[in-house]
């Protein structure tokens, strides 16, 4: 969607304007992201909201999971209050394209890579829908933090985009929350556990690309039309934010583009000496047991309760680190390992001539899944 009718990659970049890029179907039972973006569509084209598209530029996929969406039924999220019918979690291959992004196995990931590739987005929102704790967040959403590979882009992430979008959520009867999840799912009060994705998830992935990426996941037990609503108040929040400030984000991104790196985190674990302290807005529970299997489980009463300095403990301190070669050498036979780096926009040469080196080969001796 573009008030200056561009229709291509070129035409988009011409007119200067950052690019909001939505993605909704990932997993086709969480479906809210679609209906939210079409109603934003209708009310920019037709309801008096145009003035959105003056300084930013949309793209939109709808449904990602196309398979997903066509295999409804009533009971594919019994955990979800809405919609009637919902898609199911993986493609027709059985694959989860939320765990797909560095490993690229399926055409529809192969395709949405090359789509990110082409048209450059500024910004990259990725809608779900929640499993598990009960809360009073009706959309809480995440990216990884500034201790990762974008820490200039999280930077403009906590300090510029969140807390304006909290203060819209909240002007609209919502309340917006960070993306985390509790440390015992049979004691609520010890704690939360916030997350550094790994890249075969989209925030990771935007992270190590240096795409600034969110990851927004609204709350399954609110009702459908409440959640759809916050994404709706969610993406317009965003591209106001980006017709003022955009750039900001633009130049960031490539302040993180342009640092080099001696070592890097492969994985973190969770910073328990250092945590941080929120008045965490959740519900009330009870211990209880299932009286059929004699399973110990925790019980939501829909009571909301503010847990006073609840401490999070984020994923943030290196538990693998590895030096960064200054090249790596692919053997030209693994033609599939080539087609994937391709696919990535991940540059390479091809040697023409004969060559002599000394590399160091690593062999994975002893693996286990």
């Amino acid at each position: 969607a573009s008030k200056d009718g561009a229709k291509t990659p070129e035409q988009l970049q011409k007119n200067k304007k950052p690019t909001l890029f939505i993605q909704a179907g990932i997993h086709a039972g969480e479906i809210d992201g679609k209906d939210a973006g079409f109603m934003l569509l209708r009310d920019i084209s037709k309801n008096g909201k145009g003035h959105l598209l003056d300084k930013v530029n949309l793209l939109f996929i709808p449904i990602f999971n196309v398979d997903g969406h066509e295999r409804s039924s009533p009971h594919n999220r019994v955990n979800q209050r809405g919609p009637t019918n919902m898609g199911w979690r993986t493609t027709a291959q059985n694959l989860n394209l939320n765990r797909d992004f560095a490993k690229a196995d399926t055409p529809e990931m192969q395709a949405l890579i090359s789509t990110i590739n082409k048209w450059q987005p500024t910004l990259y929102l990725d809608i779900h829908v929640t499993d598990g704790e009960d809360y009073q967040y009706d959309i809480t959403y995440g990216y990884n933090g500034e201790h990762a590979y974008s820490p200039n882009i999280s930077h403009w992430l906590d300090t510029e985009l969140t807390p304006v979008i909290n203060s819209e959520l909240k002007k609209n009867g919502h309340l917006g929350g960070p993306l985390t999840f509790g440390i015992d799912n049979k004691d609520f009060g010890k704690g939360l556990f916030g997350w550094t994705a790994s890249p075969r998830y989209s925030n990771g992935w935007g992270d190590a690309r240096h795409l600034p990426t969110i990851l927004i996941e609204n709350h399954s037990l609110k009702p459908y039309f409440q959640r759809v609503l916050g994404t709706y108040v969610f993406l317009e929040t965003v591209i106001n934010k980006l017709a003022t400030d955009g750039d900001d984000l633009i130049a960031a991104t490539e302040k993180d583009i342009k640092q080099k790196y001696k070592t890097l985190p492969m994985a973190w674990s969770a910073d328990t000496e250092n945590p941080e302290y929120m008045d965490f807005q959740g519900m009330e529970y009870q211990q209880a047991t299932d009286k059929l299997t004699g399973i110990k489980y925790v019980k939501w009463t829909g009571k909301p309760k503010t847990y006073n300095k609840l401490p999070i403990f984020w994923a943030r301190k290196p538990s693998v680190e590895v030096q960064v070669p200054e090249f790596y050498y692919v053997p030209p036979q693994h033609l599939e390992v080539i087609q994937r780096l391709t696919n990535q926009g991940i540059q390479y040469k091809t040697l023409k001539h004969p060559l002599k080196l000394q590399v160091t080969e690593l062999t994975a001796k002893d693996y286990s899944f």
